[in-house]
């Protein structure tokens, strides 16, 4: 059939359609070229307001300043672990105990656009079998307020307990189970020239060396099950208030290096141990403390970053002379990111 063959049969087509349906077609082209313009409007308008959003802000820029890039590619090293130190008299004899949980190793990606990120974890030895824990870990790093979230729920602690007069005890995997949640969260005051984003997420660039004062809000609750001669259960909930002091030093182009510590002294403590039928409330003993400290190392150069950053929570219940009990909670993270 030619081409003009094949435009008389069109022709006749629509000619031997109503005028209804014809009206119909037209109208449904019409409506989806319509949504097509709309749906690019939408989209514009959206990556206009997050742009104008993104790059507004009440900053010193001598000090600190947004990358000139949208786009973030990260990749992450997460190492974390825990610890649980109990230390008191029994009976007129001293005794201390220590357990440790197995170190829990992630890899993640994530990406990132004008501050919104989407990321992905795994655990290779939990593909593997030889990690059973659960671990999640939730922060925020805003120019202005920021917290970490961190629940862990655990059951391989191996350690050892020392009591006066007897030999030490070594405790396998298994006996003791700890559910923890970890929580902090921070208000910066010169948010102006200091950039906790910057050490942490790379969503801001810091310029030049800055430091601020820090008020902080701290809780911790936790529940925790010993299997051993008798069974003994722990529970605490704990909330702490106080203020710290962060510092980003800059000391040379595209070097950062950050340190801060936010010490918060206990004002509601409920904390009790039972064993067997027992149930024994621990008394509050000042000075009881959620100490959350934060490090990190960060070098770019071009479009292209690289770090090594820590979180470090530390718990303080108790005193020695009856019984005290730490609690320990860190995570190391290197990474290598890009800008794009």
């Amino acid at each position: 059939m030619t081409t003009d063959e094949n435009i008389d049969y069109l022709l006749i087509i629509i000619q031997q359609m109503n005028k209804k349906s014809l009206v119909t077609m037209l109208l449904a082209v019409m409506w989806g070229l319509s949504m097509s313009v709309s749906a690019q409007n939408l989209f514009h308008r959206a990556d206009s307001m997050l742009t104008q959003k993104y790059y507004k802000g009440d900053i010193d820029s001598a000090y600190i300043t947004r990358p000139n890039t949208k786009w973030t590619i990260t990749a992450r090293l997460n190492v974390s672990g825990a610890e649980i130190e109990a230390e008191g008299i029994d009976n007129g004899q001293h005794f201390k105990s220590v357990m440790e949980a197995n170190r829990k190793a992630t890899l993640s990606l994530g990406v990132s656009y004008m501050g919104f990120t989407l990321s992905a974890a795994l655990n290779p030895a939990k593909m593997m079998g030889k990690y059973h824990d659960y671990e999640l870990n939730f922060n925020k790093y805003g120019r202005r307020f920021g917290f970490d979230i961190i629940y862990q729920d655990a059951k391989n602690f191996t350690g050892w307990h020392d009591h006066e007069g007897m030999e030490r005890i070594e405790l396998p995997d298994g006996l003791l189970k700890v559910k923890t949640l970890n929580l902090n969260a921070f208000y910066i005051f010169n948010s102006r020239r200091f950039s906790y984003p910057a050490a942490f997420t790379q969503s801001y660039i810091q310029h030049r060396s800055a430091g601020s004062f820090l008020l902080a809000a701290s809780g911790m609750g936790q529940k925790a099950t010993l299997d051993w001669d008798q069974a003994m259960e722990l529970k605490m909930t704990n909330i702490g208030i106080g203020a710290g002091y962060g510092y980003n030093y800059v000391p040379g182009q595209g070097w950062l290096l950050h340190i801060s510590a936010l010490p918060t002294f206990i004002v509601y403590s409920n904390t009790s141990m039972t064993f067997g039928d027992s149930r024994v409330p621990l008394h509050y003993h000042f000075p009881e403390v959620i100490i959350t400290s934060r490090g990190a190392v960060v070098k770019q150069w071009g479009n292209k970053y690289l770090g090594l950053s820590m979180v470090y929570n530390f718990t303080n219940i108790g005193h020695e002379n009856s019984l005290s009990i730490h609690n320990s909670k860190w995570r190391v993270r290197t990474f290598f990111g890009l800008r794009l």
